[in-house]
């Protein structure tokens, strides 16, 4: 089969592969779809790169049962299903506490296992057990059903962050997770104000019903945040971005009482600094939100389907694996918002 292996940073190769077969609990799956995220091209930069190279990147999939292994009832050849990528136990103190994402033992689609970016990806049996493989409702393309993982990442944000009606949020960056919050923010009834410096992007967060936008090149986020806000600041900030410094930079842009989530993961080995009487007398609440919950991302495939959320208004570009090097070079630059490579 056909797929697109990382040895290293900056080296993504189109090869033939051999086919996965499935152990005893586990599926294949013939990908029709596969989500590019922000975290893959990070990797290729060579931000985090696996231990075990080569290796096949793309957590995103949608696509049809091709394979059952042993054992394996509630799933027949042909299903067409949106996948979580995260292989968890089960049995640790996270999970009996539903926090999968945070599980002891965890790995999964293109983090200890090979991924999206091939013809044909195996589910191990560790995802099937906690219902991470979702059927597709009729006529929901493959591509709306791989944005299910990145919704459900979204989603779990929201929920950490408890954004209410009326709220008003605060996303920092509008690449493709900062619109995925500028949507769920809208759907929860929050109103919401992006701050992002590419003019591409700030055109697209109003398009899909930003409230304000504030480019950071041409006016000070803190100042015109406050003025939008009677002189309280945001109810929620999100930083949707890696960047440390910007990080500590939008700190300010949280109202007294209100939430700061660090959102994008930031680089291993750098530190913000934060004021504790800050935190302390104004009783700021800071957090972090990593991935998803199967539960958050059966959400998220509901929300997709049922059209709750216009997720397909999130895909501006299409490839296929034989371009796959374009679409990497794409979202390097920034070019475009979300990709999914179809098969």
């Amino acid at each position: 089969m056909k797929a697109a292996v990382v040895h290293g940073a900056n080296d993504i190769r189109l090869e033939d592969v051999p086919r996965p077969f499935p152990e005893p609990g586990d599926i294949v799956v013939r990908v029709r779809a596969s989500g590019i995220c922000a975290t893959d091209i990070k990797t290729l930069l060579g931000q985090g790169l696996p231990k075990e190279l080569p290796t096949i990147l793309g957590h995103e999939v949608a696509g049809e049962v091709s394979a059952l292994g042993e054992g394996v009832k509630d799933f027949a050849a042909g299903d067409r299903v949106a996948v979580y990528p995260i292989a968890v136990c089960g049995e640790c103190d996270y999970c009996r506490d539903e926090r999968h994402n945070l599980c002891r033992h965890e790995f999964g689609l293109a983090h200890g296992i090979d991924g999206g970016f091939a013809e044909f990806v195996r589910i191990p049996r560790q995802i099937l057990n906690v219902g991470g493989v979702v059927k597709i409702p009729d006529g929901i393309p493959f591509e709306l059903a791989a944005l299910a993982e990145p919704v459900s990442c979204g989603l779990a944000a929201l929920r950490v962050n408890r954004v209410n009606p009326g709220d008003t949020v605060v996303v920092v960056g509008a690449g493709p997770m900062g619109i995925i919050h500028l949507l769920l923010a809208k759907w929860r009834g929050a109103k919401v104000i992006i701050i992002e410096p590419k003019a591409n992007r700030q055109e697209f967060a109003k398009k899909l019903g930003a409230d304000a936008v504030i480019d950071p090149q041409t006016e000070d986020p803190i100042t015109a945040v406050k003025e939008l806000t009677c002189g309280d600041g945001a109810d929620v900030v999100i930083t949707s971005l890696s960047n440390p410094q910007l990080i500590e930079d939008s700190l300010p842009l949280v109202k007294k009482g209100g939430v700061f989530n660090i959102f994008g993961g930031p680089p291993a080995g750098h530190r913000i600094s934060v004021d504790p009487r800050w935190i302390h007398y104004q009783e700021i609440t800071i957090t972090g939100s990593f991935a998803s919950t199967p539960q958050d991302f059966r959400e998220a495939l509901y929300l997709i389907s049922s059209h709750e959320i216009d997720a397909g208004s999130l895909i501006t570009d299409r490839f296929t694996l034989d371009n796959i090097l374009d679409a990497v070079e794409r979202a390097r630059s920034l070019e475009m918002i979300k990709g999914v490579v179809l098969m």
